[in-house]
């Protein structure tokens, strides 16, 4: 599921990560982890091999496999980080016994779905199956089994659209707080300004998990298309007059679990709210986004002097070795948005750089994770921001830029092809800056 308006990729909520043995070679972590299985299972700590066998070929019906896939869960839960990789472990070794498109990975998980609170539960397990991938051998083949149950299991079909206001249950809202993962929520009374009555927050709950919020989406609204989230996340802020609203902005997009990854709905998300928008405020004319560049920050500090200068004057033949190297622009753009000055000549080489960045693309796609989310669904690169997201974070990641991705509803299909070409779809003003 990714990244997000401002889709941010899917991430754990913050609690703290199990223990983690530090990496080892393949083969010898694997013999390493068998070795420890085998002592557990001796000491009846763990279920044995044969026990887990059963897991996977027994009926779905059988009572006693059943019982026995309780009692994995409810040990698997207790364990610590190590003792949860040698369960993965001891399940990856026997999934790796049978063929690779066997049935029998898909009936194993399909007993844990069964159980109560199982859905929820096997979220958190694959969650755990990405972060240990690498390490442990025949995680991949598992993981590739439950992903293809969870797109089934989550998909958009099944979900429920929830509005969430000040009168959502507390419990619901510190999830909000947990989860946002684009501009933190430092406040109830920061909560409370994004999910006012001049604002929307709206979200989709899966009916086995319905209370937790798999993915939300902050909304607010102007007279104009929004280019600083300062004034947007400013509590003290006059309520707008709905009335006079003509933009709906999506500004914050998270992903709240990780071990959904992978399974998109966050396109199908942005469109039912459009249209829930459509119809409870039908004045509204435009829908944009005000989005963070996360990696721009990290590619621009990458690049050689030259490379840079190449970008900036957009001249090969006259690009400078002796040129400032990308990491100190990248000191360079932070420090001037975050005086909030700069001169004309910075802005439109930062305004260049981003461009290119925006544009970049890999494998067929854009290297940016939230532009790939939004110019994936249809959207198109607006309008480039000079400090308009001017905290720590969004002077970290971004040099405080930021990019209006524009969803015009008549051009969506038009904007995806023309990405299918490896061609994203900027505006003349982006165009004519880049």
């Amino acid at each position: 599921m990714s990244a997000p308006g401002n889709l941010v990729p899917a991430r754990a909520a913050r609690t703290p990560e199990p223990e983690r043995d530090a990496p080892e070679a393949a083969a010898p972590e694997s013999a390493s982890l068998m070795t420890r299985l085998g002592r557990l299972w001796e000491r009846g700590r763990l279920p044995s091999e044969s026990e887990v066998r059963r897991l996977f070929e027994a009926r779905l019906t059988d009572v006693a496999a059943n019982r026995l896939a309780r009692r994995w869960c409810e040990l698997y839960q207790s364990a610590d980080g190590k003792e949860r990789r040698l369960m993965l472990a001891a399940v990856a070794q026997v999934r790796g016994s049978y063929a690779a498109e066997g049935s029998e990975g898909a009936r194993f998980f399909k007993r844990f779905n069964a159980l109560p609170q199982g859905l929820g539960f096997l979220v958190a397990l694959r969650a755990d199956m990405l972060r240990w991938r690498k390490q442990v051998s025949g995680l991949q083949v598992l993981d590739k089994d439950l992903e293809g149950l969870l797109s089934a299991w989550f998909d958009v079909g099944l979900l429920e659209l929830r509005r969430l206001t000040w009168d959502s249950p507390a419990s619901l809202l510190e999830k909000l707080i947990l989860y946002e993962a684009v501009h933190e929520i430092k406040s109830w009374d920061d909560l409370r300004h994004r999910v006012a009555p001049d604002r929307r927050c709206y979200a989709y709950f899966h009916p086995q998990m319905p209370d937790v919020p798999l993915i939300f989406v902050e909304v607010a609204f102007a007279g104009q298309m929004a280019d600083n989230v300062q004034a947007l996340l400013d509590s003290e802020a006059p309520p707008q007059n709905l009335d006079k609203a003509r933009w709906a902005i999506f500004y914050s997009i998270s992903n709240t679990q990780a071990g959904l990854k992978g399974i998109s709905f966050g396109n199908f998300l942005l469109k039912r709210v459009v249209e829930q928008l459509l119809e409870e405020l039908p004045k509204l004319k435009s829908f944009a986004t005000l989005s963070p560049m996360p990696g721009f920050a990290e590619w621009l500090g990458k690049l050689g002097g030259a490379d840079v200068e190449a970008i900036v004057r957009d001249d090969k033949a006259r690009a400078r070795s002796a040129a400032p190297e990308g990491a100190r622009w990248v000191e360079r753009l932070a420090h001037a948005a975050g005086r909030g000055k700069a001169s004309e000549v910075l802005q439109r080489a930062a305004f260049r750089l981003a461009s290119h960045y925006l544009q970049s693309m890999k494998n067929g796609m854009p290297v940016d994770p939230v532009a790939r989310f939004h110019l994936g669904n249809g959207a198109r690169i607006e309008r480039l921001n000079w400090a308009a997201d001017t905290s720590p974070k969004g002077l970290r990641q971004s040099c405080g830029l930021m990019v209006n991705y524009l969803y015009d509803l008549d051009e969506l299909d038009d904007n995806l092809a023309r990405l299918g070409e490896g061609k994203p779809a900027v505006s003349r003003g982006v165009a004519r800056v880049g």
